[in-house]
């Protein structure tokens, strides 16, 4: 028994901890420089001192924001005041005709990609209409993928029969995208062939080349004074979505949600930008 603390003592002094007992501490990791001959001699006792030090427990954000209106979808109203928008808005001069501002609709999608195609999907759809002077933005979003049916519903819901879409790059990704996400439902399509403004179109007519792009970022730089803080790009959207429905945090598919309600609010403005000039 002496020869074995002996045995021990030397080991010890190896490891340059000297004679006193080990703290725990020192042994935590995989890093640790206890000898291998040591954590042998201590057996069990070695095998929990050296065990990793438990995380503290933080409960894991999965905080969604809105209601949810049915199983895995969600809906978010917000109405911000806005009494300078006319009751008549002149969109002859963009592709449009004089329409009563009550019939515009502003629309948005964030999607699992930007390929197009029966492989993407909109998992959030952003609308933004003047109501009450000032400007109503209504997002509905999915929390599963089994909800997409009833948002494509809800989404057919807000459209009248003199409803005017209002989009940017609309014409060639957002609606076409959702056309097929409406076929592959195999639900009544409501914004196929329907009155439609896309707002990249007289962008580019005015200010390609004097711009380094037409993204709705530059344009909201040069045209609007609207600089964005904390914004997720529109690439992070789709990991966003995909890393909550996995089990990960919501704080980014927040942040999405945020991201597509600065686009709606930017659409309205520059839309009376555009019309106003």
């Amino acid at each position: 028994m002496s020869a074995l603390a002996g045995k021990l003592a030397d080991l010890r002094r190896q490891a340059g901890v000297g004679v006193s007992p080990m703290p725990s501490t020192t042994l935590l990791g995989a890093r640790s420089p206890v000898p291998e001959q040591l954590r042998k001699l201590l057996g069990v006792r070695a095998r929990a001192e050296i065990a990793p030090a438990p995380l503290l427990s933080r409960e894991l954000d999965r905080v969604l924001i809105g209601d949810e209106i049915a199983p895995g979808l969600r809906y978010v109203e917000q109405w911000s005041p806005w009494p300078s928008a006319p009751e008549q808005i002149d969109l002859q001069g963009l592709g449009g005709d004089v329409i009563a501002r009550h019939d515009l609709l502003a629309f948005d999608t964030e999607t699992t990609g930007l390929a197009g195609g029966t492989g993407t999907r909109a998992f959030m759809i952003g609308a933004a209409d003047w109501r009450d002077g000032g400007l109503r933005t209504r997002q509905l979003y999915l929390s599963s993928m089994a909800a997409e049916s009833a948002m494509l519903r809800e989404f057919a819901a807000w459209l009248h029969p003199r409803s005017v879409l209002v989009s940017y790059n609309g014409k060639s990704y957002d609606r076409p995208l959702l056309s097929t996400r409406y076929r592959l439902a195999r639900l009544p399509d409501p914004v196929l062939g329907r009155a439609h403004v896309d707002l990249l179109h007289p962008v580019r007519r005015r200010y390609r080349g004097q711009w380094a792009n037409c993204r709705l970022a530059t344009v909201e730089r040069q045209l609007l004074g609207v600089v964005r803080e904390d914004d997720l790009p529109g690439s992070e959207a789709p990991r966003a979505w995909l890393d909550y429905l996995r089990g990960g945090s919501a704080r980014d598919l927040r942040r999405v949600a945020a991201h597509n309600h600065q686009d709606l609010g930017s659409l309205a403005a520059l839309l009376l930008k555009l019309s106003a000039s």
